[in-house]
């Protein structure tokens, strides 16, 4: 795997934008020209097109002079416009503002077994009758949503019946009301007096105080008015273009009474009222939930639920939460590295203290370097010096313990408020958005874990305590939604056939449920070992076991087709945990030293230290600094030696040393849809963002290649740094002027063609891109950036080399659950309780028209399996790539 570095030249690292470029005739050229992939001639195709359908053509400029090897052709320098131009669609309904036209659906699959299952979608009907949008202002401004609600409630409760018509406005909590008919004016401004109860400083116990009120001026003003007869053509797939703003109208009126009832984080909502909290661990707990979304599918509208949790903080002493969370002692001084920990967990958390009668509030904004005993501030009175600790014994009769510890500062810089941390208590209800340490994720995941069953049935709880029947919001604009779950027509996709080598007693295996074992097979094609050795970090592992467990390892190695050499290059060493770094550049040195210019070492056994936390650095030392291929291994298995262990083991080594274990039946006797029949490389590419708080490390992206077609089993990986949470991956394709050369191509694309076509002595036709990880709002901007990039790579390489494009997004983070229709028959479910490894649905919850299906490919372990749904975006071969055929190659 190579890597990358973050400088690129492009116009905006933040937010690229492809450059403009002229339309190009129809037609595209497929001549061998001249570049990179032009010295050797491509193999003769088999049964392969003349040319794609024109519908789906993305041309080139003409007029392009003649360039040099090496270059792209000038059809590659703008190719971004083609792209938009083939992609844009005339909206045949001005209410939506969707631009860009994905693949449409070429048809239904027919493989595989016919079976019901269901899902977490329930039915939603809407009356027919429009919809009016009004914008609301609000001054001056609000940033809590929740204030703006409320706000809003107020307005309704006292102006609804003189002033709104009697209307129950839905509202988003921003700038947008809908109601389900015209109000009684085009304009019209209120004033409401809202009493605040969190400022801080504001008392919510003494009777005797009067409560700070705020007063707002609300206009709200005629915007628009929603037919809903567009979506209803698009439903019924007489439309293209979908009417996001009435989808988005109506879900906001199926939200807005948990809105009002909940706490609402993005789509879900969560309440300690909804499910007892529970303990996560460091001062944070759980709150149960549910997330809710309107989609459009081909059953109508569509309400996918689903039950969540999130974690919010404890409501604790602060005191109390420094121990927890840093398992310090509060009795003894905070050293500096500490403090500034302490800082950066408790920014932004609002507190609340109780001294004498009144319970007042504060939003933290930072803790003080100095310990409490030695703060001074001024008396606004009096205009003299006092110190804080003084001043609570005097003014509330209190004698503070912990004066060794810093105070917390609200307020502002120039006006800072200091509160003793062990008068602070943590305000109950506050999200958590920090990074969850390993023990609260193993406690989220426990509280979180529901088999099939089980998750069925919170559901359908959920949808029950909803009551959309009689809420008052649903039923004033005329929608019902069914309480059963959707029953889906789904099918269950054969297992492929695994091919093995053939002088193991099994050449051939079809899993079953998604499962089987390494029992009488042997790789397909091992891998060789020739110089090793192992590196013991555990001290409760002597060196003789772990010479045994090395020889056991070995020889299961040979046992399963590799070609492994019994003895070590150098001897099995002992080291301390706390030398992993220098052990491993020492085991480095003394391979170099031993075998000179006669080999490498192969690959270096890692025995894990006892305590957790080492694996991360071993890796990154290992794979980036000393380029040495590792196997790291538990301590407790080593004990054990089990052969199901060291089968699993042997596995990995040999892929790890460039062997392959299993292919495809079908690749080796080269019957893939739209694979075998001309060489096609498949990519797989995502982008990892940096964790909340981290506002400064650059997100990775990553992108794989096959390198082994016919058989797909050998990838090539390149990971490249990039700006931070910046999801466009921008490195797919590069250039720059070199003051020598002149214009420089680089790039991911580039980088993983060339070593296709080096492994294969063939350049690929066909590219199927995996995208992972981009959200539906995404997929315009991903698509048309990362399509041109992939096309300009290409034209770089030869002149006119534009292979034919399937894009592909791959989605696992959604909320769509399928269920078993009878939980617990055996042909129905596997041992976990979850539906069959294989089973598929692309019809009543899937797109309208667009080209999407979810799969579930692998068994259940535990709790309920998630389906991955996969989006065709954009598809060169529509007249040839069925749903049936796209299904088998994914």
């Amino acid at each position: 795997m190579s890597r990358r570095g973050g400088s690129k030249q492009q116009p905006d690292s933040r937010h690229p934008a492809p450059p403009s470029a002229a339309p190009s005739p129809a037609g595209r050229g497929r001549g061998r020209g001249r570049g990179e992939f032009s010295s050797v001639p491509a193999p003769s195709p088999v049964n392969a097109p003349s040319a794609p359908p024109p519908a789906s053509t993305i041309g080139v400029p003409s007029g392009a002079a003649p360039v040099r090897a090496a270059s792209p052709s000038p059809a590659a320098e703008s190719l971004t416009s083609a792209v938009e131009k083939q992609l844009t669609l005339q909206p045949s309904a001005p209410s939506s503002t969707k631009a860009v036209r994905f693949s449409e659906r070429p048809g239904f699959g027919l493989v595989g077994k016919k079976i019901k299952v269901r899902a977490n979608h329930f039915q939603v009907k809407v009356a027919e009758q429009d919809l009016f949008h009004y914008d609301v202002s609000i001054n001056p401004e609000i940033n809590s949503k929740k204030v703006c609600r409320d706000v809003m409630t107020l307005l309704v409760q006292a102006h609804r019946e003189k002033f709104l018509g009697n209307r129950i406005p839905a509202y988003d909590g921003r700038k947008s009301l809908f109601t389900a008919g015209p109000l009684p004016f085009e304009s019209k401004d209120f004033v409401i007096v809202l009493k605040d109860e969190d400022e801080p400083g504001s008392s919510s116990s003494a009777p005797a105080r009067k409560k700070r009120e705020r007063e707002f001026r609300v206009t709200i003003r005629f915007a628009s008015r929603t037919d809903l007869h567009h979506l209803g053509q698009f439903l019924r797939r007489r439309q293209l273009d979908c009417p996001y703003e009435t989808i988005q109208a109506l879900d906001v009126v199926l939200r807005a009474t948990p809105s009002e009832r909940f706490d609402v984080v993005g789509r879900s909502f969560f309440s300690p009222f909804l499910g007892k909290p529970g303990t996560l661990g460091s001062g944070t707990e759980y709150w149960r939930g549910y997330y809710q979304s309107l989609r459009p599918t081909q059953m109508g509208l569509s309400l996918n639920i689903d039950v969540s949790a999130r974690a919010f903080y404890e409501a604790i002493p602060v005191i109390d939460f420094i121990q927890i969370h840093f398992r310090l002692n509060p009795s003894k001084p905070l050293p500096d590295q500490d403090r500034i920990k302490l800082k950066r967990a408790l920014r932004g958390i609002k507190v609340e203290v109780n001294h004498g009668k009144n319970l007042r509030r504060y939003k933290i904004t930072g803790v003080t370097k100095e310990p409490l005993r030695e703060l001074m501030f001024t008396l606004d009175d009096k205009r003299t010096k006092s110190s804080v600790v003084q001043y609570f014994h005097e003014k509330y009769n209190i004698v503070l313990k912990h004066t060794h510890l810093p105070a917390l500062q609200a307020g502002s810089d120039s006006k800072p408020i200091f509160l003793p941390v062990e008068l602070c208590q943590i305000v109950a209800g506050q999200r958590y958005t920090k990074r969850l340490n390993e023990e609260q994720v193993t406690n989220l995941l426990r509280a979180t874990c529901q088999r099939p069953h089980d998750r069925e049935n919170s559901i359908k709880q959920v949808v029950k305590q909803s009551n959309f029947s009689t809420d008052k919001f649903v039923c004033h604009f005329g929608i019902q939604v069914k309480e059963e779950p959707a029953l889906l027509d789904a099918r269950v996709l054969p297992p492929p056939m695994l091919k093995y080598h053939g002088t193991g007693r099994e050449s051939c295996v079809q899993p079953r449920t998604g499962q089987w074992n390494m029992i009488d097979k042997k790789m397909v094609n091992g891998g060789a070992v020739q110089h090793w050795t192992c590196l013991n970090f555990s001290g409760k592992t002597n060196r003789g076991l772990a010479a045994s467990f090395c020889q056991e390892l070995a020889k299961m190695c040979n046992n399963k087709g590799m070609r492994f050499n019994l003895d070590p290059l150098l001897p099995i060493t002992s080291v301390h945990s706390s030398q992993v770094e220098s052990a491993l550049g020492n085991v480095h040195k003394q391979a170099i030293a031993k075998l000179a210019n006669e080999g490498r070492l192969e690959l270096l056994i890692i025995i894990l230290p006892d305590l957790k936390g080492s694996y991360g650095k071993i890796k990154r030392i290992c794979e980036t600094e000393l380029g040495i291929v590792s196997q790291c291994c538990l301590p407790r298995h080593v004990y054990q030696m089990k052969p199901q262990y060291l089968e699993n083991v042997a596995l990995k080594i040999n892929v790890k040393v460039g062997g392959s274990n299993t292919v495809l039946n079908d690749a080796f006797t080269r019957r893939i849809p739209h694979v075998s029949d001309l060489p096609t490389i498949i990519l797989g590419a995502d982008v990892t963002h940096p964790q909340p708080g981290e506002d400064y490390s650059p997100s990775i992206a990553a992108v794989v290649a096959s390198m082994d077609w016919p058989y797909v089993t050998k990838y090539r990986g390149v990971v490249s740094a990039q700006t931070h949470r910046e999801e466009i991956i921008q490195d797919l394709y590069n250039t720059h002027e070199d003051p020598v050369r002149g214009k420089t191509h680089s790039g991911i694309i580039r980088e993983l063609l060339r070593a296709f076509r080096l492994s294969t002595k063939t350049k690929p036709e066909r590219i199927i891109f995996y995208r992972d990880g981009v959200s539906e709002g995404q997929f315009s901007q991903v698509l048309l950036y990362e399509m041109d990039a992939i096309r300009r790579a290409c034209a770089s390489l030869q002149e006119d080399y534009m292979p034919r494009v399937t894009f592909v997004v791959v989605q696992k983070r959604h909320h769509t659950r399928l269920f078993p229709a009878e939980h617990g028959s055996r042909d129905q479910t596997d041992k976990s309780g979850n539906i069959l490894p294989g089973t598929v649905v692309d019809t009543q919850i899937c797109h309208p028209r667009e080209f999407d299906f979810y799969l579930n490919s692998h068994a259940g372990i535990q709790g309920t399996s998630r389906p991955t749904h996969y989006h065709v975006l954009f598809d060169e071969i529509t007249s040839l790539l069925t749903s049936c055929k796209c299904l088998q190659i994914t």
